[in-house]
């Protein structure tokens, strides 16, 4: 059984965490308080650890980092140190160095080597990250944790982001009970094909860091891996996973219902909520690919039709346009029969083996008025293989929001 509960990525036993100010983001005149810009994730003891990654090859530097320790770790790690307002990404040398400064900070305040430290940095791309916050930011992190730090750690992750996104779940299983609690942040630059922008989860069940690593990218692939907002693969996508083990209920097999379940509860839930907070986004919707001939075609259609900006802008116009979504469908190099292919918007059939059912046009567009929407695609290859997406409208407050990013 699986039930939600409070207390978001400090739900689980065994950890604790806080998010402060440190002068990393840009102060807004008409606010009081500074932004809230670094965040610490602090487990009791060492935990083990997983992690998926961009696929971007212009890759950040605290990836590198992390990816790094992980490995010289042997998958544990004790602390995760986040900040926001500079992604410290395509910094060189000097970025690098800054990168693994940060982790040593963070080590040296909870007292763990610096390879059981993993970084994250979301912001803008190219701009110096100043150490010297950032140590001022860890120090006083570490006296604030908490755990019930999971929601200051929660809006200190944030950039553009219009809500803050957090879960947590409790596991009842014949063993005993865990709980998954997670935060995550994402608006903009969003299709992670490795992760999402930043995503950070822990589990108190106890779980040997290799099976950790399967059941994260199992789970990853059908929820963080599902969603687009505007087909862009950032430079700093990852997600974190660590379990503390707190709860004395042990899993072993990287299959386990339970704690897959658990871990899809959370991160899908996460998932679309990134996905709803999208960067001008006014409508989430779930795209439905069926009838394709192998999970590959079902993947690379569902795919390309959810960042096809035309299915995009006639989604957030209201448009029941069934051309754009068979023509996205069709090009996406999947196999498609056209004479057996169908769209669906809603429960509205608007196109059956090829023929276009333009008088259910008002139906369809009443469907559209809808924040939440489903578009099924039929490709009419006769396959039983299908895949899920999310992704949301395309408007003109995301062209604003992006032509002002950096100025």
């Amino acid at each position: 059984m699986i039930r939600v509960i409070e207390g978001g990525v400090t739900a689980p036993r065994g950890f604790r965490a806080a998010g402060v100010a440190c002068g990393i983001k840009r102060r807004n005149p008409a606010l009081a308080e500074a932004p809230l810009d670094l965040a610490l994730l602090v487990a009791d003891q060492p935990a083990s650890a997983a992690a998926v990654f961009t696929s971007n090859k212009a890759v950040a530097a605290p990836v590198t980092v992390s990816r790094e320790h992980l490995g010289q770790s042997a998958g544990m790690a004790t602390a995760i140190v986040v900040n926001s307002g500079c992604a410290n990404a395509c910094t060189g040398a000097a970025g690098l160095a800054v990168a693994r400064e940060m982790a040593g900070a963070a080590a040296a305040a909870v007292g763990c080597p610096p390879d059981q430290v993993l970084v994250s940095s979301t912001g803008v791309i190219g701009a110096p990250l100043d150490i010297g916050k950032v140590r001022t930011g860890i120090t006083h992190a570490h006296r604030e944790l908490s755990s019930h730090g999971s929601d200051a750690a929660m809006h200190a992750i944030m950039t553009t982001d219009p809500f803050p996104k957090s879960r947590a779940v409790e596991v009842t299983t014949a063993a005993g009970s865990f709980a998954i609690g997670g935060i995550a942040k994402g608006s903009g630059m969003i299709e992670p094909r490795m992760a999402t922008m930043l995503g950070f989860l822990t589990t108190d069940a106890r779980v040997a860091p290799a099976v950790l690593q399967r059941a994260l990218k199992r789970v990853a692939d059908e929820t963080f891996n599902a969603i687009t907002v505007d087909g862009e693969c950032s430079t700093n996508d990852c997600v974190f996973l660590m379990a503390s083990g707190a709860s004395g209920v042990e899993i072993t097999r990287d299959d386990d219902p339970a704690l897959l379940e658990g871990l899809r509860a959370v991160a899908g839930h996460l998932a679309r909520e990134i996905v709803r907070g999208g960067e001008g986004a006014t409508k989430l919707v779930t795209v439905v690919v069926t009838g394709a001939a192998s999970d590959a075609d079902a993947w690379l259609a569902a795919r390309t039709v959810a960042n096809s900006p035309l299915v995009k802008t006639a989604i957030h116009g209201g448009d029941p346009n069934w051309g754009r979504l068979v023509a996205a469908a069709g090009r996406s190099g999947a196999a498609f029969v056209l004479d057996r292919a169908s769209v669906a918007i809603g429960p509205v059939q608007v196109f059956a083996a090829g023929v276009p059912h333009d008088d259910r046009a008002d139906q369809a567009a009443d469907v559209m008025k809808a924040r939440e929407m489903t578009v099924t695609i039929d490709l009419g290859a006769g396959g039983s293989h299908t895949a899920t997406m999310w992704t949301c409208d395309f408007s003109a407050e995301y062209v604003r929001i992006n032509a002002e990013y950096r100025t």
